[in-house]
């Protein structure tokens, strides 16, 4: 098992190291939905998300305010596909008016990590970018190497690898 230091280290630059994330919402009826979008992710672990109003996803994040996401390593980077290191968040969900100064501070957070795309997309009035707030989290680094995030500070583990923990 990894020493507690490097599952830190890698739970804190593993948001940094993937541009995209695993979306699990519901609908108002109780229907799950899988999908997946880009993503920034602040000092404070706030994550944002800028999504089509068209998508099923969008819809949910309003009707229900809740998601859980899920931020995984790349299988190319993994030694072993079975143990890729993963973080899930369960959060609640905060639509960001457009324009206000949370809204062009977020806009040019993700101009600066995905492009030029972004200048086009806010152009999309049905684009709508979502702050999600963590919860609970759970981070995973391989076989037997489970921790639950500190809830009072997102920046940390607590101490412990969570016992019962499957890969």
């Amino acid at each position: 098992m990894p020493s507690f230091d490097a599952a830190l280290t890698a739970y804190q630059t593993l948001p940094q190291r993937v541009k995209s994330l695993m979306l699990s919402t519901v609908s108002a009826d109780g229907n799950p939905h899988a999908s997946y979008a880009p993503f920034t992710i602040d000092d404070t672990y706030q994550i944002y998300l800028l999504t089509s109003g068209l998508s099923a996803h969008t819809q949910h994040l309003l009707s229900t305010g809740r998601a859980s996401v899920l931020i995984i390593e790349d299988e190319s980077q993994t030694q072993q596909v079975f143990a890729r290191q993963r973080l899930t968040y369960d959060c609640q969900v905060i639509p960001i008016p457009r324009h206000s100064e949370g809204w062009e501070i977020q806009i040019a957070q993700m101009e600066a990590r995905f492009g030029p795309i972004i200048a086009m997309l806010r152009q999309l009035e049905d684009f709508q970018l979502f702050r999600l707030s963590p919860q609970a989290g759970r981070f995973v680094m391989g076989f037997g190497a489970a921790y639950a995030v500190d809830p009072n500070n997102l920046s940390q583990l607590q101490a412990g690898a969570i016992t019962g923990e499957a890969s």
